[in-house]
């Protein structure tokens, strides 16, 4: 039971409570949804490229370039690249770049 709840009693009516009251106790008692975002990969140069929309030499020179490496899994020839996580590191490098 959380605090509000004790504040009342199972005789009290709904019409005794003030909005606010009424409020406070139906958000102690709802569940707490809690938003979980799924993590979205492209795989290979070719899904990379299309999306950053730029040719795949240029997102293999990327690659190569060690700028998104903490965003590629790669395991044998298999790349797989966290999307959200690549346009962080390349706003990153971007603002770096600006700031010198």
């Amino acid at each position: 039971m959380t605090g509000i709840e004790r504040r009342f009693s199972d005789d009290t009516r709904l019409i005794d409570l003030t909005v606010g009251e009424l409020k406070t106790l139906i958000e102690s008692l709802a569940p707490k949804t809690q938003v979980i975002e799924e993590k979205k990969y492209v795989y290979g140069y070719k899904g990379l490229a299309s999306l950053l929309n730029c040719s795949i030499c240029a997102a293999k020179n990327l690659k190569l370039s060690g700028k998104i490496d903490k965003a590629i899994i790669q395991e044998g020839r298999k790349i797989v690249v966290d999307t959200q996580l690549v346009f962080e590191l390349l706003q990153k490098t971007n603002n770096d770049r600006r700031s010198r």
